[in-house]
């Protein structure tokens, strides 16, 4: 009798089918190292590059602030309040009824130690810059900040108590290495 089976369904010579699966594993291995090697960069360009990791911490020595001044620091971008608070402002700012303040946060919250409020100093209605402590202007309303654009009045704690702005001044990530050096993000 002759041999009917179809040609896929003989026998194959030894070795053939270990020779096609190599090919296989192979290519399907060459196709995922060039699949790597074109995705590998476009997720390295998601990576911060090093001027901007360069900006994501600041040490600041806060040994020259006097009690009663501010200064401004820049940190990635933006203007960082440090003021070294008297002790009336603190007494002033730990003096107001939670009950009175649109975006409810005390000021043992705000800061980590009574005499140093570190804030970023950027109005949370349109992102403009508030003038501070000029007594005599509307800014004596609080005794904090006022932002002139469009009327914000902070207090002696950066919190929102007149005008549009929504939210208090932010306030950074940020730690005390020692008594002199405050190190912001």
């Amino acid at each position: 009798m002759a041999d009917t089976a179809p040609e896929s369904e003989q026998a194959s010579p030894q070795g053939e089918e270990t020779r096609r699966d190599f090919l296989i594993l192979a290519a399907g291995g060459m196709g995922a190292i060039a699949t790597i090697a074109v995705v590998w960069p476009l997720i390295e360009t998601m990576n911060p590059s090093a001027d901007v990791l360069a900006l994501a911490s600041t040490e600041v020595d806060i040994s020259a602030i006097e009690v009663g001044q501010a200064i401004t620091v820049k940190w990635r971008g933006k203007p960082v309040f440090i003021r070294h608070r008297t002790q009336e402002e603190i007494d002033e700012a730990r003096a107001v009824p939670l009950d009175e303040l649109s975006h409810v946060e005390s000021d043992e919250e705000r800061v980590k130690k009574a005499e140093w409020l570190i804030m970023i100093g950027v109005c949370t209605h349109l992102g403009c810059i508030p003038l501070g402590n000029k007594l005599g202007d509307p800014v004596g309303l609080f005794g904090g900040w006022f932002c002139p654009c469009h009327g914000s009045h902070y207090d002696t704690s950066g919190r929102i108590r007149q005008g549009p702005a929504p939210d208090n001044l932010p306030i950074p990530e940020y730690e005390f290495l020692d008594d002199t050096l405050v190190k912001i993000g």
